[in-house]
């Protein structure tokens, strides 16, 4: 059993010691070619796994996480709640009993002009949004480490609210399901949209509580215009999923959509800055193996 380490900030060779069992061998660092090994571990959070998804989708080695970071909602997603389930994961792997799932990601490419080429999606395991969501993770990403992993995005939320105004949204989808809801806003005023692979993210949100990894789809959480004080005296029932009644708060499903803004917002992805509107966010069916508990 040949095996990469990827050890993200704060990570260190002495985390990798309880996983070098003797029927393992080790390289440290990101392969760029899967020839010899068997599987890859990612010591790390959200922001480091989305750093290296595509490099992770092309040499396409089962992928266990091994949460290490201060956003760890893809692990959470997967069932890895501590390192010791991604030690029972990787124990079971090497013996072969482990289950080694194929997942969805989501991608979002910039819409550029007809004139040049179309640019390459990047890939998110957990979710993207834009808006009000896109300014707290901004401002959390601001914060010490420390902080970030003990609700630094919801210590965010009141500064991100002082300055931020709503926008106009036109969502276009060519998915026959969802297509009549997504007309719905073709010129709506909202305060966020994300589109969530995962049940959970910004440490621990529910905030696409239906969403499943595996079928083919975005959740599309979309908050329409809200007052702040509203939103900030709803927004803990984000953590157990209960948002979804909110009379201000739409919820579905596409396969992908078009996302145009009447102003540039950045697009957040997995708590990391992608690009700006106006962006094509889709889904990459089975894009990526993982290590299961």
């Amino acid at each position: 059993m040949r095996a990469a380490a990827i050890l993200g900030l704060g990570s260190t060779l002495r985390d990798l010691q309880p996983f070098q069992i003797a029927q393992t061998e080790w390289t440290v660092g990101l392969p760029t070619s899967r020839e010899g090994l068997d599987a890859i571990l990612i010591f790390g959070g959200d922001g480091t796994v989305h750093r290296h998804l595509r490099s992770l989708v092309n040499l396409q080695l089962p992928v266990l996480v091994v949460p290490a970071g201060s956003g760890n909602d893809f692990a959470r997603a997967l069932g890895l709640f501590r390192e010791v389930d991604s030690l029972a994961a990787w124990h079971k792997f090497v013996a072969d009993t482990a289950r080694v799932r194929a997942v969805d990601l989501g991608t979002i490419t910039p819409i550029v002009s007809s004139t040049q080429p179309k640019l390459e999606p990047t890939y998110f395991s957990c979710a993207a949004g834009a808006g009000l969501d896109g300014e707290i993770a901004r401002r959390a990403n601001e914060l010490p480490r420390w902080l970030r992993a003990h609700g630094g995005y919801a210590l965010s939320l009141p500064g991100a609210l002082l300055g931020f105004r709503s926008f106009n949204l036109k969502l276009t989808t060519a998915d026959p399901e969802s297509s009549a809801t997504a007309r719905a806003y073709a010129d709506q005023l909202v305060v966020a949209v994300v589109f969530a692979n995962t049940p959970v993210y910004g440490g621990g949100m529910r905030i696409a509580p239906k969403a499943q990894m595996d079928d083919g789809k975005l959740d599309v959480c979309l908050i329409r215009d809200i007052s702040k004080l509203k939103l900030l005296s709803v927004f803990p029932s984000v953590y157990f999923g209960r948002h979804l009644g909110i009379r201000e708060v739409d919820y579905f499903s596409v396969g992908c959509a078009r996302v145009e803004t009447d102003r540039p917002l950045d697009v957040y992805a997995d708590g990391e800055r992608v690009c700006g509107t106006p962006v094509e966010v889709g889904v990459a069916p089975a894009a990526l193996r993982v290590i299961m508990p």
